[in-house]
């Protein structure tokens, strides 16, 4: 991995077109987004059926579609963390229109069948949870997205934010008890 000073001005260079920069900053944070890929992953593989290196890929495609204005690393992970979640929203919505009958197949519904249309729309219920957050509280559903999704620290979230930890926590707090209260579950 190389120097935090060293990876912010390989993303400016990116940011300015140089694509060299953007295939050394993946280099240098390959494995920490492969860890990241493999976290999002938990408990929705079988929903998606893709592994991390191609959840990785599909990112990485994405942000080459449109390469953001990252400050630095902790914002560089956090949009990437971001665009990891609207390739698995994607996915969701694709494998419940192919139950709909989007495909030319017919489905026989199984245990497992059932289990992973519930996990599809347990996803995108999440998904729409929040975007009703985002847009009552931003900076809370952002927060949110950073600490679970990006499996970001508190004091990164805050860094990128520009805002206190304990500001961050009680954003953390916020959402998971406005999530919660939107989804109608006591978690």
């Amino acid at each position: 991995m190389s120097a935090p000073g060293s990876l912010t001005i390989l993303l400016h260079a990116w940011k300015a077109g140089d694509g060299k920069a953007f295939e050394n900053v993946i280099n240098s944070m390959h494995a920490e987004l492969m860890r990241m890929a493999a976290g999002r992953l938990r408990g929705s593989n079988a929903l998606v059926n893709l592994s991390p290196v191609e959840l990785l890929h599909e990112a990485i495609a994405r942000v080459m579609e449109s390469p953001p204005d990252v400050e630095n690393r902790a914002h560089f992970l956090a949009t990437m963390s971001l665009l990891m979640r609207s390739v698995l929203v994607d996915r969701a919505r694709e494998r419940l229109a192919d139950k709909r009958g989007g495909g030319a197949l017919n489905v026989t519904w199984t245990d497992s069948a059932h289990g992973e249309e519930s996990v599809a729309h347990d996803v995108l219920a999440l998904d729409e949870a929040l975007r009703k957050l985002e847009a009552l509280d931003e900076r809370s559903s952002r927060v949110l997205e950073m600490t679970y999704f990006g499996g970001m620290e508190r004091d990164e979230i805050a860094k990128v934010l520009a805002v206190s930890v304990p500001t961050v926590d009680r954003d953390i707090k916020f959402a998971r008890a406005w999530i919660s209260k939107c989804l109608g579950n006591n978690a």
